[in-house]
């Protein structure tokens, strides 16, 4: 086994021994197999190096109290990735395929998968790019799908504890862009703002929506819900959010388990006083209790800036448990790596 400080591990790349390379080439997809190079050797014409034609995924393995590893909802990573592709004009990634090179890679990583109640995790990232010899501005010929890994701990320092978050001026995309695909443009138009609100010691800054900058968007790179007064779940409906596979788990377990009333609507950056909890939600942040929100002068705070509220508390435990095994599952969520 390998030695690693499990329980202070963080949000960083490592070298894991083994990884997924497939090549998209002449109209189809060629076998894909593992390697231990973890370097890509691509043209310098590649079309995700001058146009950004590349798009990526986030998810994870979990280690089970029996020994046994789950991945949570994985071909629904895979439906996200296939349609950031469309949206970039690039081959779709058959759905067989991609959940066989996911567990491919955890399996032969295994001894990287963080053992049970550690509270890491091990983070897959299958990535699709454009490659080839080209310089005009069309898509590639040719693409590489690959999946990488590596153990990591909570996206924001200190787990489930609250953090603050700060109303950023820029956009993170357009009212008709790409804001919905998980494409790298994306994440690039967010280090500016991202960097500022830490400067400023909050932990992320909150995106408004582009067309009005009246209601929130998104939390960095994360998605954002309240609790209402009246023991609502809310979430912002958009079609520049990057639709998160936590937050309709949480939308679902909200409704189902918890017996709120769960729904997508407008979340006003004016209407804060109508949320009792709030957080951040995603593959990397899990669940992250937002303590307050600064929007210009005004500094809200939700629940606490120190404690987390009992609702979020209440969907945390059901879906970590859910993940680790240890609470049932609705149909269809968990897959077993064997």
């Amino acid at each position: 086994m390998v030695e690693i400080d499990w329980a202070n591990l963080g949000f960083d790349y490592m070298y894991t021994p083994f990884r997924y390379i497939a090549t998209w080439k002449d109209g189809k997809w060629g076998e894909g197999k593992l390697t231990g190079d973890n370097v890509l050797h691509i043209s310098e014409g590649s079309a995700a190096l001058h146009y950004g034609q590349q798009c990526f995924e986030g998810l994870k393995a979990y280690r089970c109290k029996d020994d046994s590893i789950n991945l949570f909802r994985v071909d629904e990573n895979s439906k996200r990735l296939n349609k950031s592709a469309e949206r970039l004009r690039m081959p779709e990634v058959p759905e067989d395929m991609f959940i066989d090179a996911v567990k491919k890679v955890v399996l032969a990583n295994d001894e990287y998968v963080p053992p049970y109640g550690t509270g890491a995790t091990l983070y897959l990232r299958p990535l699709l790019i454009g490659v080839g010899d080209a310089i005009g501005v069309h898509p590639a010929q040719e693409y590489i799908f690959t999946v990488f890994c590596m153990p990591v701990g909570a996206y924001f320092k200190g787990g489930l504890t609250p953090t603050n978050f700060i109303t950023s001026k820029y956009d993170r995309a357009a009212p008709n862009g790409t804001g919905a695909s998980k494409v790298g443009g994306n994440y690039a138009a967010s280090l500016l703002p991202g960097e500022e609100a830490h400067q400023r010691k909050f932990s992320d800054c909150i995106y408004l929506d582009p067309a009005t900058h009246t209601k929130i968007e998104e939390v960095g790179s994360a998605n954002f819900f309240g609790i209402t007064h009246d023991d609502k779940f809310i979430t912002p409906l958009s079609p520049s959010i990057l639709p998160s596979i936590t937050k309709y788990s949480l939308l679902y377990l909200a409704e189902h388990r918890l017996g709120l009333e769960a729904l997508e609507d407008d979340v006003y950056i004016d209407g804060l006083d109508e949320f009792k909890e709030a957080g951040a939600c995603g593959t990397a942040a899990v669940i992250s209790p937002i303590g307050g929100i600064q929007n210009g002068d005004d500094f809200h705070v939700f629940y606490s800036e120190t404690k987390v509220g009992p609702v979020i508390t209440k969907l945390y435990n059901e879906l970590t448990g859910i993940q680790y095994g240890d609470v049932e599952a609705p149909e269809g969520w968990i897959f077993k790596v064997e």
